[in-house]
């Protein structure tokens, strides 16, 4: 119809046709009136009429696009059940059958159709019973309902009664509800973390989980009666605030109270949501009472000693750093006392390591009863104490404390039924004198007391500058000494080792020497130890045995080489791999391969150790016990570990012709060699009487400036020369 024609004459045109009532609609809603006839009468009047019904069209349109748009789905049965209107989305709902639905279609016959096509799961298997069921709520509308479709869509029924007995039905989709109900019940109900639900604006508990109810032990009814002030602690303040955030609330720890009372500290989740129509907020707790004890324990383990629970070295330094703070406005003075019990290693292999702990627990408090309640006491090392004394005046203060610590610690002990009595060494510094900050003063202790302990033990000695020179001269000959390593400086020296009663040299012991320009040789009794201290032990001695193997593998086939390992050598690892390693890149013979230990490497009685010995004996190589005799139990590691050779120490040899009880001694190492099969040397032999005496107590094996002082490797290649032209070695025999 072109668009130009007359407004009244497509209306009529509209309303034409005796089907024009069903099939007219404006709009997608199903079921809507056409418009009614136009009048025949005057021009004017059908004029009125068509303005009329063009207005009520177009308000009906709009009613029914309004209508359409709702997101529920809505429909309109007449008094007898038939269906008049429908929207988009109540089609939308029961996609499954809507094309079926036409306006006067009763509500029983759209049930049958979608019953048909499946739409309703629940009517399976009893049909009838189901539509009977379903029609006769729709007669008695006031009680929602639910149905579920065949799409697994839940849907919400309303239905209610108008004033002329028609229907209006509301059908919700709630899918989407419920899953998130079933979710929010899986997060909730089930959740192994304690949870509750509070009212946003004071805190009062709405909601509680199963896991929350075993953790405080409050009932259910309990619960719901209180809000979260009730069971916050008093001393913690109070947890809650209308106007917090999630992060708020989660940026602290709460500390609760238990039904039986306990404290507990919880870390807080929260989440703002809605619960039953009103804000709220889900909470979970987690108990970090465990974790916040532990972070407790270590912060005490930081700052204390785990044994005596002294404080520590770091808490040491903080508090003299506090004590001479103050000493320094009152003019007073600070001493520091370093405090060392002598001999302790061989008085806790004595008792044991348990048992030792137990003395030190006993030393430690009877430190703490001696001095006053305002000096400080830590422990520092393992058994090492500092003690700081402040407002003091004179020296002789401290000399007073001193002398009454070294007499309270050397009373004797009773533990566990064994008895025990030891003495104590200390170093003394005093602020600001021997030095103003906690660094240089407990620096200048510890060497006070290190002096004091290799001068004589049992005693007390205040620091002097002079021991701070001695300290830098140490100082530097490490660094001295480091450099020497890193620059293959140091280089072994042979000592021979003779069979006593053949004379003819059996192997050389490797010993480490230190040319330097300035000094000439620096002795060995002074760079090993401080190689030892340093750490720079493990280094000179892989270097000596490198050198040392493969100087020894262009010499005679039946000559042998011993190296001495230092304990150090051994705690720090990898020993074994270093021995297999030189072996291998020098090509001597694990059987020309001698390594000789002291008794202090046992001490400890160290499975790592003994495993490591033993994998190198398995290895061939052999293993000598250096300075036997002078340990503390040598009979108890003869029999804790298959060595080849023990070597008698030379203070067993000395003056061996005249001194009757060196002869028993020897005689009986001896004879304890040969019955356990060991190889028997002695060290130090410096006189032919002493020579003739070991001879005559069977002594297998010497050494000694008798036969030759140690000597680089090209005059031992000279001597070994000498040796086989001559048949025997009477030039290096005095």
């Amino acid at each position: 119809m072109p668009p130009d024609q007359p407004i009244k004459k497509r209306l009529a045109s509209v309303s034409r046709g005796p089907r024009a009532r069903d099939t007219q609609r404006p709009g997608p809603v199903a079921g809507l009136s056409a418009l009614p006839q136009l009048p025949e009468g005057c021009e004017a009047c059908q004029d009125a009429h068509v303005v009329a019904a063009q207005n009520a069209y177009l308000s009906c349109a709009r009613l029914h696009e309004a209508f359409d748009m709702l997101p529920e789905g809505l429909v309109l049965l007449d008094s007898e059940g038939r269906h008049v209107l429908w929207n988009k989305s109540y089609a939308e709902i029961y996609s499954g059958s809507a094309d079926l639905l036409q306006p006067g279609m009763t509500f029983e016959e759209a049930l049958r159709a979608g019953v048909a096509r499946g739409e309703y799961p629940e009517a399976a298997g009893r049909v009838e019973e189901w539509i009977g069921d379903r029609v006769a709520r729709l007669r008695h509308p006031g009680e929602q309902h639910e149905l579920s479709l065949a799409n697994g869509h839940r849907i919400l029924v309303d239905e209610r009664v108008t004033s002329e007995n028609s229907v209006v039905g509301l059908h919700v989709d709630i899918t989407g509800l419920m899953h998130r109900e079933k979710s929010f019940r899986l997060l909730f109900d089930d959740n192994p973390l304690p949870m509750f639900v509070c009212a946003a604006d004071d805190g009062r508990i709405v909601a509680i989980n199963d896991a929350a109810l075993a953790h405080y032990g409050y009932s259910r009814e309990d619960f719901l009666a209180k809000t979260l002030g009730d069971i916050q602690s008093p001393a913690a303040g109070m947890p809650w605030s209308a106007g917090q955030t999630d992060e708020e609330r989660a940026a602290r720890t709460w500390r609760h109270v238990k039904a039986d009372g306990g404290l507990i500290d919880v870390a807080v989740y929260s989440r703002e949501m809605p619960y039953e129509g009103r804000p709220a907020v889900m909470l979970a707790m987690v108990d970090i009472t465990e974790r916040k004890e532990a972070e407790a324990r270590a912060a005490f383990l930081a700052q204390h000693d785990p044994l005596t629970g002294l404080p520590n070295r770091a808490s040491l330094r903080q508090r003299a750093e506090d004590i001479l703070a103050v000493t320094r406005r009152s003019g007073q003075k600070v001493a520091a006392l370093c405090i060392d019990i002598d001999d302790f290693q061989a008085v806790n292999d004595t008792l044991g390591p348990s048992l030792g702990d137990e003395l030190l627990l006993a030393v430690a408090e009877r430190l703490r009863t001696t001095m006053r309640e305002e000096d400080f006491l830590a422990r520092i090392g393992g058994d090492e104490f500092i003690a700081l004394q402040a407002g003091i005046d004179r020296p002789e203060q401290v000399a007073i404390l001193a002398k009454r610590l070294m007499s309270r610690i050397s009373e004797p002990y009773r533990i566990d039924g064994k008895s025990a009595v030891i003495s104590v060494s200390i170093g003394i510094a005093m602020a600001p004198g021997d030095g103003n900050s906690a660094d240089v003063l407990l620096k200048n202790a510890e060497m006070a007391l290190t002096l004091t302990k290799n001068n004589g033990r049992g005693m007390f000695r205040f620091f002097e500058p002079a021991m701070d020179a001695r300290a830098q001269l140490r100082r530097r000959l490490e660094m001295k000494l480091r450099a020497a390593i890193d620059d293959s400086v140091l280089e072994p020296h042979y000592q021979p080792l003779v069979d006593l009663r053949s004379g003819r040299i059996t192997g050389f012991e490797a010993l480490a020497r230190w040319p330097d320009a300035e000094r000439g040789f620096i002795p060995p009794s002074e760079f090993i130890p401080v190689a030892e201290d340093t750490g720079l032990i493990s280094a000179l001695g892989v270097k000596i045995l490198r050198r040392a193997c493969l100087d020894a593998a262009g010499w005679p086939d039946h000559v042998n080489v011993a190296v001495n390992l230092s304990p150090v050598q051994f705690s720090s690892g990898g020993l074994f791999a270093v021995v297999l390693e030189t072996l291998r890149d020098t090509g001597l013979p694990a059987r020309r391969l001698q390594l000789e230990i002291t008794e202090t490497l046992l001490l400890e009685k160290s499975e790592q150790v003994v495993a490591t010995l033993h994998a190198l004996r398995a290895l061939g190589v052999s293993i000598c016990m250096d300075d036997f005799g002078t340990g503390y139990s040598s009979l108890s590691y003869l029999r804790s570990f298959p060595f080849d050779k023990i070597k008698i120490d030379r203070s067993f040899v000395q003056d061996l012709d005249s001194n009757p009880d060196a002869q028993a001694i020897i005689r009986a190492i001896v004879s304890l060699g040969g019955g356990l099969g060991i190889t028997v040397t002695a060290e130090g032999i410096e006189t032919q009487a002493e020579l003739k005496r070991l001879r005559l107590e069977g002594c297998h094996e010497g050494q000694g400036f008798l036969f030759s002082r140690a000597l680089p490797n090209a005059d031992i290649v000279s001597l070994l020369c000498a040796q086989q032209s001559a048949g025997a070695p009477r030039s290096a025999v005095a």
